[in-house]
């Protein structure tokens, strides 16, 4: 059984308004597709988590979003906040999904919408129909293959969850020693590497760490009181 991960690219007139608000906005990383029902309904209800705050410009623009039918908003205590939207697909999405929905190919949650305009999905499934579904991806989306192999769920689920920036932040704190003991490295050296403020390097790690921990948790069927 093979997996490959997918970077797909698509221009701004077929890119949906929500995942351009995240790319014009600061304050917002990304917005991760958690759940979905069937993809190929003419109404699609899907679950994000949006990494970013504050709520109320993204609920803004929801109200303005076309094909938006139903969406509810629950802030968590992080900076970030769960999406419950209902919509419709447009004929691009349809495309998409159709390429990437076909028998004998799984999708892995969460499907990551960065600020950067890409869109992050690993596929899972038989060598050959993972290699048609690339194959088959709609000329208006450009799609770059970043890995491929042997699925393994504990090495891909961890690290899905972790933005581009938070993936950068942590190798940054491991390049300088700040997870060893005794600490080598510190916040500031991890900020000179992203070339950012200390606070907000200290953010991508805080964030991180807490993603990482919350799915090391999950995978043991623990819970945190």
């Amino acid at each position: 059984m093979k997996y490959v991960t997918l970077s797909l690219w698509m221009g701004p007139e077929i890119r949906h308004p929500m995942h351009q608000f995240v790319m014009d906005h600061d304050g917002y990383e990304a917005s991760y597709l958690l759940r979905w029902n069937d993809m190929g309904a003419a109404v699609q209800t899907l679950l994000f988590h949006v990494d970013g705050w504050p709520v109320e410009p993204y609920r803004a623009a929801l109200e303005h979003a076309p094909r938006v039918t139903e969406y509810a908003l629950s802030p968590c205590p992080d900076d970030s906040f769960y999406l419950y939207v209902c919509g419709r697909p447009t004929d691009s999405d349809t495309d998409l999904i159709d390429a990437f929905t076909q028998a004998g190919l799984v999708i892995v949650s969460p499907v990551a919408y960065r600020d950067d305009g890409t869109v992050g999905l690993t596929l899972v499934g038989p060598g050959g129909t993972v290699q048609e579904a690339v194959e088959t991806a709609p000329d208006s989306v450009s799609v770059d293959v970043r890995e491929v192999g042997e699925y393994d769920s504990r090495r891909l689920d961890t690290g899905a969850a972790l933005t581009d920036r938070q993936f950068e932040a942590v190798a940054a704190a491991v390049d300088c020693g700040y997870y060893r003991d005794p600490r080598e490295g510190s916040v500031d050296d991890v900020a000179d590497v992203l070339g950012c403020a200390p606070g907000t390097a200290a953010q991508h790690l805080r964030k991180a760490e807490a993603r990482v921990m919350a799915d090391l948790l999950d995978q043991h069927g623990a819970s945190v009181a």
